[in-house]
């Protein structure tokens, strides 16, 4: 069976040479405006590209403003303190996700609390959430307060998984009542669309990355968008080290961060963006055909984008059995030269986090222990 798997991904991306997970292609006009960067010398944080890019980005996702990073942890970093999270909150998030989303919310010193993920979606379950601050939590004088710690709960970070959108009206709607702020991480989901709306758009903040494996890249990158103008210009101005604006002077009158996105990665990014549209459709065109495949497949099945959703398909992946079967599967293929992984280890299970709070967690461990990632790059 694992043979067949291999054999399919080497006739699909027509190779025999080592596939890995996801590659980048600059195949536009990446080394064009790169150069044209380079020449005019504005390479770091202030340049037409960062200025162009920004204004594509949320010209392209539908917001009014978009604040470039310099990643997309950095971004949801100031997206939380912008929502007003402090050392002395709680912030819900799903355990089933990268580390960098619980990352932001420890550069705060806040604390991170886990709830249950759909299995359909990936992403955290509204269902989950709602139950979860019945049982856990009251509104006192428009907060939402923990009983078991007596703590504000002050965000929640919901993850669109490999770029399958959750349910995010829903869990907006909850967060709305329960006196939420609602902070997307849209890390993964550039070109997912949740009934009609482009992800990272339905709170009042989003956060977006263009780390080196995702749809469209600089190697790293992040940014910010908002329809609010006063958090839009507080993003920017916290992202340049909170730089009072002056000619000359350097006064800077609260704690900033060296955040912002430098020119050059902006050069890249313009290019890549102008690119996306047909790196959507390559991929969703390898979502088909892996879709037709492992129907043929026993014990294995793929997953697909969820109800009332559009997917970019940034990763492809599958779910087998158990997690006897997803150990062969990931041995099989990483030995014969084709990339895959397991998704990534509960977020509660780490170290650092292991004395967070929680829910009902079982389809997050279930998920766990049998989804791979299979080859998802743009073939060229």
């Amino acid at each position: 069976m694992y043979k067949s798997v291999v054999d399919f991904i080497r006739d699909t991306f027509n190779t025999t040479e080592f596939i890995p997970l996801h590659e980048p292609r600059f195949r536009g006009n990446e080394k064009k405006y790169l150069n044209d960067c380079i020449d005019s010398t504005f390479v770091s944080s202030v340049g037409k590209y960062v200025d162009r890019f920004e204004e594509e980005f949320a010209k392209r996702v539908g917001s009014k403003y978009a604040i470039a990073t310099v990643n997309g942890t950095s971004a949801l970093h100031i997206s939380l303190l912008l929502s007003g999270v402090t050392k002395e909150d709680e912030v819900i998030t799903q355990p089933l996700t990268f580390v960098a989303t619980c990352n932001a919310i420890s550069y705060i010193g806040a604390k991170s609390i886990f709830v249950d993920v759909d299995l359909d979606t990936m992403g955290l379950s509204p269902n989950s959430l709602q139950e979860f601050l019945e049982t856990n939590c009251k509104v006192v004088d428009n907060r939402c307060v923990n009983l078991t710690t007596n703590k504000t709960i002050k965000a929640c970070v919901p993850m669109h998984t490999f770029g399958h959108a959750c349910r995010i009206d829903e869990i907006k709607a909850i967060c709305d009542e329960w006196f939420i702020a609602l902070v997307e991480d849209s890390a993964e989901s550039l070109g997912s669309y949740y009934k009609g709306q482009h992800t990272g758009t339905f709170g009042e903040l989003g956060a977006f990355s263009f780390n080196g494996n995702k749809v469209i890249t600089a190697g790293g990158g992040g940014v910010i968008v908002t329809d609010n103008e006063e958090l839009a210009k507080r993003a920017k101005y916290l992202t340049t080290t909170a730089k009072v604006p002056h000619k000359w002077e350097y006064v800077h009158d609260e704690i900033g961060y060296n955040y912002r996105m430098p020119n050059l990665n902006a050069s890249l990014l313009v290019a890549q963006l102008e690119q996306l549209d047909g790196f959507l459709e390559n991929k969703r065109d390898l979502a088909d055909k892996y879709q037709e495949f492992f129907l043929t497949v026993d014990g294995i099945s793929f997953v697909q984008e969820p109800k009332d959703s559009k997917s970019n398909y940034w990763l492809q992946a599958v779910i087998v059995e158990d997690i006897e079967q997803r150990d062969k599967f990931l041995d099989y293929t990483n030995s014969n030269g084709v990339m895959t992984r397991p998704i990534w280890k509960l977020m509660n299970e780490l170290e650092m986090f292991r004395d967070s709070q929680c829910g009902n967690l079982k389809n997050s461990k279930y998920l766990e222990e049998r989804v791979i990632n299979i080859s998802s790059s743009v073939r060229v």
